[in-house]
């Protein structure tokens, strides 16, 4: 018995079980559904929701089911589903200005799947929230704006960061949010990403 479990456990490890699969498809389909809500701030550009569930994918799945989860989505993107916040589809992504964020986002969720698995089983908000501010704005905006400045006839490099500055705001709030949901999360289902032992 304990060779035929020393036989699976390697293989289950570097597969994908149904349960990954389900959760990276629950996943999806959660980021999917937070596309069209939109948070009216005064008379600025409105807060998309989208990329807190991109945030979520990696702080609760892990590396690589969050990068997974997020990577189903943007397949579904370029295959032409009105998935995007920004209403872009099919290959018109990659000639858009949004083309680094968009094609960045399963970036952002391995980042942040792999500093959150760093500090399980015992992973704390603050480790949590660092982890979706590092992924979420850091990564997300290096790729992002470099992508707008070449995709936008009118801006720039600076031009394409101050306009992603007016957003910084609100991706600070959605990392927070998405820091302690997950820090919850870990916490009610510890088991829930496979810490490897070193």
């Amino acid at each position: 018995m304990s060779s035929a479990a020393s036989t699976t456990s390697p293989a289950q490890r570097r597969g994908l079980t149904a349960r990954d699969l389900a959760l990276v498809a629950a996943f999806c389909a959660l980021i999917v559904a937070l596309v069209p809500v939109k948070v009216p701030v005064g008379g600025a550009a409105p807060i998309v929701l989208q990329n807190l569930g991109i945030m979520l994918a990696g702080a609760v799945l892990g590396a690589r089911r969050g990068f997974l989860a997020v990577l189903l989505f943007v397949v579904l993107a370029l295959a032409g589903l009105p998935v995007l916040a920004s209403g872009v589809r099919g290959l018109a992504i990659l000639t858009g200005p949004t083309v680094g964020f968009a094609l960045g986002y399963p970036l952002v969720a391995l980042v942040i799947g792999l500093i959150v698995q760093r500090f399980l089983p015992r992973l704390h908000v603050a480790a949590a929230i660092g982890a979706c501010l590092v992924g979420g704005i850091l990564v997300s905006y290096a790729l992002g704006i470099p992508g707008m400045a070449w995709r936008s006839a009118k801006l720039d490099l600076a031009g394409a960061a101050a306009f992603s500055a007016t957003f910084l705001p609100g991706d600070v709030v959605k990392a927070v949010v998405a820091g302690v949901v997950a820090t919850a999360v870990h916490k009610a289902l510890p088991d829930l990403v496979p810490v490897r032992r070193r």
